[in-house]
């Protein structure tokens, strides 16, 4: 049987599971040392960019040798579900929770055993999809799979985009600080990319991570028509405009677009039919409610302004009025045409009665 001259055995015996000792050791000091109360540890943007891969289930490694008589033992290796490699020489190892320098190491001295020269480098080849939960003000919360190497950006745009009350300058990321479970947080403030185009704020993104991003209820009209330039917003928004306007109907609209623009869009009031100071906005929130509020509207009005020209939402139903003369109007042509179409109904069956009846008297 060939055997490589680095071997300290002609036949080495693989080191069973049982007998390894512990990858903990090679874990991090913060992770070991990290606290294991529910509270995250705070964390600056600096830190974010400091942390450093950890390897999970799905990673695809190189494992190559310095010494080329042990070339063989080395290849491709693949972190099973369980979190394990089968590796030559030692069986079945865990690599899962540890660092690539981590993970080095820990080979090192694994293989140290078996090799009389064991140094040996471990690249990362195929990084695994990342899973990110995204809550808060976004289109559709929830746990996605996500390309390596996704941003808190792209991650946002995945789940639909932010909502109109989105704090884009508070966005939480909280991440794993150790394999017991404790984690650390700190706030993006994304307004910084789109505005000086500040890349640190919106850092790669490891498997596990949340994201929640904030609510506001103060409007910046400012911000909001910026936000909504960007793809951080959906692209566009569907909006229903009904009663008194030349053009009724569901629309498609870019996001944020303010309630008179909408207005405009479907043709604009009617001149005298519109009730201009009785204008409903009916919204449906994501709790299954609704709400209602009542704006006026003005010929050319511009600018965002909550209590005047709110930006729409997504769904949102826009119920223009009738005026008085309108309903008067209305209420009339409800009595008077059906009168009118009795009374005429009755005089074609009285001229028919008579007409009969002269001719039967002409006989």
């Amino acid at each position: 049987m060939f055997s490589p001259s680095g071997l300290r055995a002609a036949v080495p015996q693989p080191i069973s599971p049982q007998n390894q000792p512990s990858p903990a050791a090679f874990r991090s000091t913060v992770a070991q040392a990290a606290p294991r109360s529910a509270a995250p540890l705070p964390l600056s943007i600096t830190e974010v960019y400091n942390d450093l891969y950890v390897l999970g289930p799905g990673d695809g490694l190189q494992l190559t040798f310095t010494d080329p008589s042990a070339a063989s033992i080395g290849g491709g290796i693949v972190i099973l579900p369980d979190g394990t490699s089968t590796l030559s020489l030692l069986g079945s190892v865990q690599l899962t929770g540890l660092t690539i320098g981590q993970a080095t190491r820990w080979l090192t001295s694994l293989y140290s055993k078996q090799l009389v020269r064991p140094e040996l480098i471990l690249s990362l080849t195929s990084p695994r999809p990342v899973q990110v939960t995204i809550i808060g003000e976004v289109g559709r919360p929830g746990l996605y799979p996500l390309p390596s190497y996704s941003t808190p950006v792209s991650a946002i745009q995945t789940a639909g985009g932010v909502t109109l009350n989105a704090d884009i300058r508070k966005v939480l990321l909280r991440r794993l600080a150790g394999p017991d479970g404790s984690q650390k947080q700190t706030v993006l403030d994304l307004a910084q990319v789109f505005m000086v185009g500040n890349q640190r704020q919106n850092p790669i993104l490891f498997d596990g991570d949340t994201l929640v991003i904030a609510r506001t209820e103060e409007l910046i009209p400012e911000e909001v028509l910026q936000i909504g330039a960007t793809n951080l917003a959906p692209a566009t928004i569907s909006v229903s405009v009904i009663g008194e306007v030349r053009a009724p109907g569901t629309l498609s609209l870019p996001a944020n677009t303010p309630l008179a623009e909408a207005i405009f869009r479907a043709g604009g009031a009617e001149n005298w039919r519109a009730n201009k100071n009785n204008i409903e906005l009916v919204r449906l929130n994501r709790n299954g409610t609704t709400t209602r509020e009542v704006f006026s509207y003005k010929d050319g009005l511009a600018g965002i302004s909550k209590g005047l020209n709110p930006p729409l939402r997504d769904r949102d139903t826009i119920i223009v009025n009738r005026s008085f003369y309108a309903e008067a109007l209305d209420v009339i042509n409800q009595v008077i045409v059906p009168l009118s179409q009795a009374a005429s109904s009755y005089y074609f069956f009285r001229d028919t009665f008579n007409g009969n009846n002269n001719n039967n008297n002409f006989r």
